[in-house]
């Protein structure tokens, strides 16, 4: 079964529901799985250095309380997943243009979703600045990837254009949220959802 998977490594809902997805697969044993990762970013506007984090969330929500009520909520999700999620060790909001040219570099050796799993982690549990390209070579290296294939690829301009371009293709299709999963090119399932919910989808491929 081939699943699109259109995320942002910053959005905690699309880590919570990357661990779904991955429960109800267990639910599911046997089935093999093709999964590609689509570029959705929840801040496009953002500089390319990123923002403080207090900024970023007071220009976002309003106010700082604010940001934190709504982070108690996912942090009380991802723990029912067994998910770190250390909210409170971020200190900027990366543009993430280039964590998804990570990712997309991680597909030619068939790791993306370990890469992806990587960016996940690093950033809400270590609270990592996973748009600055040293810690992303770092990953990269730490992932197997070649290092210094990952230092010319990240300090050249190749794939940033594809990388909008899959984020306004995403918007095209009617992508208005993430996490939204997207079974062979048919059908989607919009959010974090319980595994049970992505059931009847893996369902078709054993039909």
């Amino acid at each position: 079964m081939f699943i699109e998977i259109y995320a942002d490594l910053v959005c905690p809902w699309c880590y919570i529901g990357k661990r779904r997805l991955e429960q109800a697969l267990e639910l599911r044993p046997g089935l093999s799985v093709d999964i590609r990762w689509m570029p959705f970013q929840l801040n496009p506007e953002l500089p390319e250095a990123g923002m403080d984090r207090a900024t970023y969330l007071v220009a976002k929500f309003g106010s700082i309380d604010r940001a934190r009520q709504l982070s108690a909520m996912v942090e009380q999700a991802a723990s029912k997943e067994g998910l770190p999620l250390r909210l409170d060790l971020v200190r900027r909001t990366p543009n993430t243009t280039n964590a998804h040219r990570l990712v997309r570099f991680a597909e030619r050796f068939g790791r993306s979703t370990e890469m992806a799993s990587t960016l996940f982690q690093s950033y809400f549990a270590q609270g990592l600045d996973i748009g600055a390209t040293s810690i992303l070579l770092e990953l990269a290296i730490a992932n197997g990837l070649p290092g210094d294939e990952v230092a010319t690829y990240l300090s050249s301009e190749a794939d940033k254009a594809a990388i909008r371009a899959g984020d306004q293709q995403a918007r095209q299709l009617g992508v208005q949220a993430v996490p939204c999963f997207v079974f062979e090119r048919r059908y989607a399932l919009s959010g974090a959802q319980e595994p049970q919910a992505f059931l009847p989808f893996l369902d078709m491929a054993r039909g």
